[in-house]
């Protein structure tokens, strides 16, 4: 079995939901940015992009003050105490006027937008999976391509509606393995109680599957989301596999989703999805 972990590479990969469209819960429509000129290594003198944050993230415990705000001293692309500003995407620049730049390039706004950090918004995406099965409990084979067809857990967000992996945002000084399983009970078990021991043990044994940028709608030119995904497999079906779904605050709805390249899902989330299914020699 395959252990590759999926990476972007800047100045090959371009983002696409962060470009050319009206940013998230705002009328704020970004400066255009054709394909060659997503990367900072081509010039583009007519740039200029308008500049948000949204207002009610100023002051808030889990957010970075302005740029230039006094005691506000970032140590860009290092540890910086409980805040992981370190890119997977290696050392990130900053610009003359002390903003970090996006790794991938230019999305058309500047400012933090709906994110707390400047720079790197680190998160962590469980992706928890088992083998479609019928009534009998035999594994259901693709009738075209003649592999076991995977199914994993998904939620729906609240904000664009889209199906996505149920993870979110990695809190200052804790670990990935906690953020994980935290962001799975949350918003695909309600927080449930029951069976913790099973839970526990289950989320002990993942495999990481990708560690890089993540194309997100609310990225912009100053702050984006960064994610470490890791493969959670129900082998048996007996496990999570077999519990009661339910979703919490954070997700419209969630449910058990049958994966194939037809996957219209949140961010570049059908991107790593596809990873987990060629790892697992599924169907895709």
């Amino acid at each position: 079995m395959s252990t590759a972990i999926l990476t972007l590479i800047p100045g090959i990969f371009r983002h696409v939901t962060c470009r050319n469209n009206v940013y998230p819960r705002t009328q704020t429509l970004r400066f255009p940015v054709p394909d060659d000129f997503v990367f900072w290594t081509m010039p583009y003198n007519d740039y200029m992009p308008p500049i948000y944050t949204a207002s009610h993230i100023r002051g808030q415990s889990w957010a970075d003050p302005d740029i230039g705000a006094p005691l506000f001293k970032p140590r860009w692309n290092f540890q910086d105490r409980d805040v992981n500003r370190l890119s997977h995407m290696g050392k990130y620049q900053i610009d003359s006027s002390g903003y970090p730049l996006n790794p991938i390039g230019r999305t058309g706004l500047r400012g933090r937008g709906l994110l707390g950090r400047w720079g790197p918004n680190h998160a962590a995406d469980p992706i928890v999976t088992r083998w479609k099965r019928d009534k009998n409990g035999s594994v259901i084979k693709h009738n075209v391509s003649e592999k076991n067809i995977l199914q994993m857990i998904t939620i729906q967000r609240h904000d664009n509606r889209m199906w996505a992996i149920p993870g979110g945002m990695v809190d200052p000084g804790e670990k990935i393995t906690t953020t994980l399983k935290r962001e799975f009970m949350e918003e695909a078990l309600n927080s449930s109680g029951g069976n913790q021991a099973m839970i526990e043990e289950f989320f002990a044994t993942g495999s990481e599957v990708y560690r890089s940028y993540v194309d997100d709608p609310r990225n912009t030119d100053n702050a984006w989301i960064e994610t470490v995904a890791c493969n959670f497999h129900d082998e048996m079906g007996t496990k999570v596999g077999a519990l009661q779904l339910s979703a919490g605050d954070d997700a419209m709805n969630v449910k058990w989703c049958d994966i194939d390249g037809n996957m219209l899902l949140h961010a570049n989330h059908a991107t790593i999805v596809e990873h987990v299914a060629k790892r697992l020699k599924a169907h895709w």
